[in-house]
C-alpha cells in the first residue's frame, strides 16, 4: 500500500520539498535525495518504495538533475556518546574543534557530515542505521562507558572508528592523543618549575583523564615527589565544577602550588577559583590545561597546555572510516602530544 498525505484545504495535495517527502516514506533527507538521484548507496526496495510515494503524492521537489549534483561521495555520522568524565555536549569547546576538524577532512573527500547521539546499546539499531542506507559509517567521539558495546559492534560488519583512549581487548579502531605521555609532559613541567605540591583536578574513572593521571603520577613518582591523595580532587569537564575544586582546596587549607587539569575549561575554572581568593597565577600557583582549545592563548593569563592536534585527528578518523567502508583492515593510532608554554607557568 502506498502512502498518501491528504491534502489541506485548497491544495492539490502535491509535495514540494524533500523534508516533506522524507517525513512520509520515514527516512533522512539524504536517503530520500539519493533515491531520486538514482544512487546505489539506496537499496532498491527502498528506492522503489520513495519514487512510489512520490509519485502518489505528485512530488512536484528538487528533480534528479539537481540532486545529483551535490551528492556527498559518503556520508559519515559523528557520533556523541553520553558524558563520563568530559561534558559531552556539542557546546563543548574541545568536542567543537575535534567536529570541525572530522567535518574539514571529510569536505576535502567530498563526503557529507550527519551529528547523531544514537547510542550503541543495541547493536541491531547502529547496524541498521548503516544496512538502512542513512550513512555509510560511523565515528564515535569517545568510548564512554560504552567499550562493552563498540566490542560487541566490532563483531558485525559494521564500518566504524571511535576517537579515544586505546583500550584493553580492544577489538576496534581508535584514533587518540597520548594521554599518559600528555599528563606526565604536564606534570613535569611543573617540577621543573620547582612546584611540589602539585594537584591533579579532573575525573580518574573515565578512559581519557584516567591516563593523564597515570602520567601526572609517574611524573610524581620519577621525581621523587609523594603522591598526596588531597590533591586529586574530581572535577568534570566544565569551568564550575573546577572553581569548587579549588574551593574545597583552600577550605581544608589544602597547600599547593601546581595545578595540572584534565582540560582546558578545568584549567580556566581553576584560575579563576584561585584568583577570586586572592592566589596570584603563576606567581603562587602555577596551572596546566589540557586540549589547546582556541581560548585558551587569549584567557587571562594565557593558558599553558597540553595540545591535541584535532586537524591531524580529524584527517586519520576520516582515512580510516573511509578505508573500513572499502573493506579494508585498520589500526588504532595514537598521535603525540605537545607542550605550549604560556603565561599560567610564569612563560
Amino acid at each position: 500500500m502506498t502512502t498518501k498525505v491528504k491534502p489541506e484545504d485548497g491544495e492539490e495535495g502535491a509535495l514540494n520539498k524533500l523534508e516533506d517527502l522524507a517525513e512520509l516514506a520515514g527516512v533522512s533527507i539524504s536517503t530520500v535525495s539519493r533515491a531520486l538521484a538514482g544512487s546505489s548507496l539506496v537499496s532498491e526496495r527502498t528506492r522503489n518504495r520513495i519514487l512510489a510515494i512520490a509519485e502518489a503524492n505528485n512530488y512536484v521537489g528538487r528533480t534528479r538533475q539537481r540532486v545529483e549534483v551535490a551528492e556527498p561521495a559518503k556520508t559519515i555520522s559523528i557520533v556523541v556518546p553520553p558524558p563520563q568524565g568530559r561534558d559531552s555536549r556539542l557546546s563543548e569547546p574541545f568536542l567543537l574543534d575535534l567536529i570541525g576538524g572530522i567535518g574539514d577532512a571529510l569536505r576535502e573527500r567530498d563526503c557529507d557530515l550527519l551529528i547523531s547521539h544514537l547510542m550503541p546499546t543495541e547493536v541491531e539499531a547502529v547496524t541498521a542505521l548503516v544496512s538502512g542506507g542513512r550513512t555509510d559509517g560511523l565515528i564515535f567521539l569517545g568510548q564512554s562507558t560504552l567499550h562493552r558495546q563498540l566490542n560487541a559492534l566490532a563483531a558485525t560488519d559494521t564500518p566504524f572508528v571511535v576517537w579515544g583512549a586505546h583500550m584493553q581487548d580492544q577489538a576496534y579502531c581508535s584514533v587518540g592523543s597520548d594521554n599518559r605521555q600528555g599528563g606526565y609532559r604536564a606534570t613535569n613541567h611543573l617540577i621543573r618549575l620547582g612546584r611540589s605540591r602539585i594537584a591533579f583536578l579532573g575525573d580518574t574513572d573515565a578512559p581519557e583523564s584516567a591516563l593523564r593521571f597515570e602520567g601526572y603520577k609517574a611524573a610524581l613518582s620519577d621525581a621523587g615527589i609523594k603522591l598526596r591523595p588531597e590533591l586529586v580532587r574530581p572535577a568534570h569537564f566544565f569551568p564550575e565544577s573546577a572553581m569548587e575544586a579549588v574551593e574545597v582546596l583552600l577550605e581544608e587549607n589544602t597547600a599547593l602550588d601546581g595545578i595540572v587539569a584534565a582540560s582546558d575549561m578545568i584549567a580556566m575554572g581553576a584560575i579563576r577559583g584561585l584568583i577570586r581568593n586572592g592566589i596570584q597565577v603563576p606567581k603562587d600557583v602555577s596551572v596546566v590545561g589540557y586540549d589547546d582549545i582556541h581560548v585558551a592563548a587569549y584567557s587571562s593569563p594565557a593558558l599553558t597546555t597540553i595540545k591535541q592536534d584535532v586537524a591531524k585527528a580529524g584527517r586519520l578518523l576520516v582515512s580510516k572510516i573511509l578505508r573500513r567502508i572499502a573493506g579494508e583492515r585498520v589500526r588504532s593510532a595514537l598521535l603525540p602530544t605537545e607542550l605550549i608554554v604560556r603565561e599560567s607557568c610564569g612563560a
